[in-house]
């Protein structure tokens, strides 16, 4: 099956409102983490196609769960998700092998784009 979409966020209602838009878009929600352990569990044990990563999480920053994914599985599609805009932070994220960097609040259509290019 594709398009099988890791949701990480510790945010209940960010998971929710993603959850929402990702099946409304015809993708399927593999797992959700609500915090970094639980992310690396998780990616451990359903291998999605996509990741959508929070930075900003308890337990384990989400630039480390990025940098412990992508040295297992290099091939790992990860997008970054983080009301942080800095570009320090962006770059960072780019070089520890994230697919992408998305800046919440999201725009909708925004984000259904960045996926559909990175699952091609």
């Amino acid at each position: 099956m594709r398009n099988r979409i890791l949701i990480v966020d510790d945010s209940d209602y960010m998971r929710m409102m993603l959850k929402e838009i990702l099946l409304k878009n015809h993708f399927v929600v593999a797992g959700e983490a609500e915090d970094g352990i639980r992310a690396i569990d998780e990616f451990n044990k359903l291998k999605p196609d996509l990741t959508l990563l929070d930075i900003m999480m308890p337990r384990m920053h989400g630039i480390s769960v990025l940098q412990t994914i992508k040295k297992r599985f290099p091939s790992a599609k990860i997008l970054m998700c983080s009301a942080m805009g800095q570009e320090n932070v962006v770059v960072e994220c780019i070089k520890t092998g994230a697919a992408g960097f998305i800046v919440k609040p999201f725009d909708a259509k925004i984000l259904i784009e960045t996926i559909k290019k990175n699952l091609k």
